[in-house]
């Protein structure tokens, strides 16, 4: 029922702007005003972003936030067997992964399917660039997260692993990807 709920007030500019302040928030701009995403999860595969999520971005292009650093601290689904990824405060780290320009109203639709507002993950504006070296202002998802991380499920990393390359991240970040213990 929730994410009937959510999906319906995100079709809904005026009631999406209502749901966000009842939950202390706002939503700035118009619904087809441009602003950039940058994933470092799942939504980093067209299978989760464009299929599962429904979304259309405008463009895309590989990106880095600079001062934080990947983590898989979250419970995931089975308890216990899956971390999602999360980014956490790291002054020396970098994460990888691709920006999308999207509509306000595509970002609000993004919310609805990522649980924004809510319990879990949170909008965090970081300061991203692309390969190129351009700076771009982009809004990304944060969560508080566990102390210790645990593993990904072999499915979700290797939805990670597969759109980097699908995106052209930087080799040394694939090799990173690559390292990373799934869950038994």
């Amino acid at each position: 029922m929730k994410i009937r709920l959510r999906r319906l007030i995100a079709k809904s500019w005026t009631l999406s702007k209502a749901y966000y302040r009842l939950h202390g928030l706002r939503i700035d701009g118009k619904p087809d005003d441009r602003v950039w995403y940058f994933a470092f999860g799942a939504n980093m595969h067209d299978s989760a972003f464009r299929e599962r999520r429904g979304m259309r971005p405008i463009e895309w292009r590989p990106g880095r936030v600079r001062g934080y650093r990947l983590r898989f601290n979250l419970e995931g689904r089975p308890r216990g067997k899956a971390a999602p990824a999360n980014i956490s405060p790291d002054p020396k780290a970098e994460v990888w992964g691709v920006l999308y320009q999207i509509t306000r109203a595509g970002l609000v639709h993004l919310d609805s399917t990522e649980g924004v507002p809510g319990r879990r993950y949170r909008h965090l504006w970081v300061d991203a660039e692309d390969s190129d070296g351009r700076a771009i202002a982009a809004v990304t998802y944060i969560a508080e997260g566990k102390e210790t991380d645990g593993n990904p499920s072999l499915r979700y990393i290797t939805l990670l692993r597969d759109g980097a390359r699908a995106h052209g991240l930087p080799e040394h970040y694939l090799r990173f990807l690559d390292d990373v213990k799934h869950a038994e």
